[in-house]
């Protein structure tokens, strides 16, 4: 079996987490929605979580899950007869870069509809963390999927949370097969919008489309409730759509992507309905509040939900 890669200091010990185990359930999240502040430190591809402090812990992060995930609805409910989840697997470790340009905008990208986890959601880039560190793993994936490397000394990082991921995200879609924490980096680059644009070259095979958010749509897209399937109505002072540039037949051409698709929830059904993930909205709240702390400006809670204990 593969080495763990998230650990939990439980009962003053590290312990890998089983697939099924919920990563938030088991450092006590309680029934409100979160996030729960967690204590986090990490060497060469491993992520050690507690509720407490501990030597070598690097952060003090907010942990988040979905209203909906499915380990949590495990943990609550007896398993189905003849459900069979995956024995002898941990849960895995992901990062995504939040990558801000100097301007203040923030680069997501689409899924292509091919990939077998989440297609066709708009996401920052990330995947998988090798035997390797958090940001160069981080680094590594933004090269991978957009083709942006960022000169050294030219850019400034902070982890900004953590967030528990499954897919299918919900049990009305099937058991869960992946089961993920993910780590959300922001990486502060130098250079504006304009500038890391003209070097962005989107691997096709796993990027469809890319645009850049600034602050007043990042609000409105992290602060759409997901968990419910209450329409939310458009506020008259965001734009009907928002620029992008979709890929097809090997270049890349501007889409107006409708507002409407940014601010969607994920539906109670299994479909590849473009939207943002709900992951990717907690991120963009903390980025909020980040750049509300650097600016001193105030963060409308109604927008970026207030990660409590917040510590990065």
């Amino acid at each position: 079996m593969a080495a763990a890669r998230v650990l939990l200091l439980l009962s003053g010990r590290p312990e890998s987490v089983g697939f099924a185990q919920s990563v938030c359930g088991l450092l006590g999240a309680g029934p409100g929605p979160g996030p729960w502040p967690t204590h986090c430190g990490w060497k060469r591809g491993q992520l050690l979580l507690s509720d407490g402090p501990f030597p070598g812990a690097s952060a003090r992060l907010p942990l988040q899950r979905p209203p909906f995930c499915p380990f949590a609805a495990l943990d609550q409910q007896p398993r189905p007869p003849g459900t069979e989840l995956p024995t002898g697997r941990g849960v895995d470790l992901g990062v995504a870069v939040i990558l801000q340009s100097s301007d203040q905008t923030v680069l997501l990208t689409r899924r292509t509809r091919t990939l077998r986890v989440s297609p066709n959601l708009w996401v920052p880039p990330g995947g998988h963390v090798e035997l390797e560190e958090l940001l160069d793993g981080g680094l590594r994936e933004l090269r991978e999927e957009s083709g942006i490397q960022l000169p050294a000394r030219q850019f400034s990082w902070v982890p900004l949370g953590l967030w528990e991921s499954a897919y299918p995200p919900r049990l009305s879609w099937g058991l869960p097969k992946y089961h993920h924490i993910i780590l959300y980096l922001l990486v502060i680059s130098q250079e504006s919008e304009q500038q890391l644009q003209a070097r962005i070259q989107p691997n096709p095979s796993e990027v469809s489309a890319f645009m850049w958010l600034g602050a007043d749509v990042a609000a409105a897209v992290a602060a759409t409730e997901d968990g419910t399937e209450t329409p939310r109505l458009l506020s008259q002072e965001l734009p009907p759509s928002v620029l992008a540039m979709e890929l097809a037949d090997g270049a890349a051409r501007p889409l107006a992507l409708p507002m409407s698709t940014l601010l969607r929830t994920t539906p109670a059904t299994a479909e590849d309905t473009e939207r943002v993930s709900t992951g990717t909205k907690f991120a963009l709240g903390l980025w909020l509040q980040h750049l509300g702390r650097q600016s001193g400006a105030h963060v409308d809670p109604g927008c970026a939900k207030e990660a409590q204990n917040t510590d990065p």
